[in-house]
């Protein structure tokens, strides 16, 4: 079975408690529950990871590829921008990484440094986004 690293980054555990309006009432719980869904929907297995902390979403993303995961998806929230190592080890992986975002960030005015090194980015769909983004790892994956 497929494996894929989903990847919640700076933030995300305040989803659902601050800025409704914008990334809607799921909190980062409600997020893995349906990531989980649409993945075995997909016949992917997935395994989430979130942390506040720069270095353990780096690390995280290193060893990846030693744990068997075939991609990633990273909803990078608060590392959007200024974070060149987490760029970098994005860049360095093997498997292709794509970016997810809830809302549309570059409707506020932000352009992620994240999405420069990834594969492709997902924005603006609410949590459908995740189910896109697998689908199209999941494509991509199939063809490699």
């Amino acid at each position: 079975m497929t494996k894929i690293l989903v990847i919640h980054g700076a933030g995300m555990n305040m989803r659902g408690k601050v800025q409704v309006e914008v990334y809607g009432p799921l909190t980062l719980a409600d997020y893995d529950a349906r990531i989980r869904d649409y993945a075995k929907a997909l016949g992917i297995s997935v395994e989430t990871f979130h942390s506040n902390i720069e270095g353990e979403v780096i690390n995280r993303i290193y060893a990846g590829g030693d744990d068997g995961f075939a991609g990633a998806l990273i909803n990078p929230a608060g590392y959007m921008t200024g974070y060149p190592a987490l760029c970098l080890a994005i860049s360095q992986v093997a498997y292709p990484t794509i970016e997810v975002h809830i809302s549309n960030p570059a409707k506020r005015g932000i352009v992620s440094d994240v999405g420069k090194v990834c594969r492709a980015t997902v924005a603006g769909f609410g949590i459908s986004g995740y189910d896109l983004a697998l689908k199209g790892l999941q494509g991509l994956i199939s063809k490699a």
